[in-house]
Formats: C-alpha cells, structure tokens, sequence
C-alpha cells in the first residue's frame, strides 16, 4: 500500500497542478457553455475538462479520482443553475453541455482504463 505522500508525482508538480487544474476546468467549463454564441462548444470544453482530470491524476495518483469526480459533478450543478436564468438560445447549450459531458466522460473513463489495463500487465 503506499503512502499519501509518496503517491503521485513530485511536491513541484503537485504544487503546479493545485495552482493550474481548477482554472484549467473553469476554463472547459466556460468553453461548453459559450460554445453556442463563439467557437468552441461541447467537444473542446469537453476534452479540457477531461485533461484536467487527467492532469490531476497524473499528479496525486488514483486517490484524487472521487474528490474530482464530486466537485466535478458540484461544479456543473452550480454553473447549471444560474445559466437557466439567461437562457434565451432554444436547445443549443443543453446540447453542447451534453455532448460536453460525453466527450469529458469518455476521454477520462478511456484514460482510466489505459492506466488499469496498464497496471495489471506491469504486474504480472
């Protein structure tokens, strides 16, 4: 079992990525949700969104995956909730937060199981 200090990278990259992955997910964020008014849209946002998550993992190792799976999931909610007092542009951004959440969603859970599928062959 290892322990929490020595999983993950280095202190240095652990320090970049605290300063760097919540701006980098606002900014995937922002990209869906503006993507029905500028270029961008559900699947840009969605592949940041996904290479911060995954940027977060590489950094502090597989105990960070539910911490960033639940503020992921806090953050859309509260983001959600005041865009639906603006929301004047038919069913566009409902369909760029979808497709927003497929692309994130399958790029991470893609990158999930290279590093599982990896891990267990290392093993053997």
């Amino acid at each position: 079992m290892e322990n929490k200090e020595t999983s993950g990278m280095s202190l240095i990259v652990k320090s970049v990525t605290r300063l760097t992955a919540g701006l980098i997910l606002i900014y995937g964020i922002y990209i869906v949700f503006r993507g029905h008014i500028g270029p961008g849209g559900g699947f840009a946002g969605g592949v940041i969104v996904a290479l911060s998550l995954v940027h977060l993992m590489l950094a502090f190792g597989k105990d960070v995956l539910i911490l960033a799976t639940v503020s992921f999931l806090g953050v859309k909610i509260s983001f959600l909730k005041d865009k639906f007092e603006h929301f004047s542009a038919g069913l566009i951004p409902l369909c760029d937060i979808a497709v927003g959440l497929l692309v994130a969603s399958g790029l991470f859970i893609t990158f999930l199981a290279l590093v599982l599928l990896t891990g267990k062959r290392e093993k053997k």
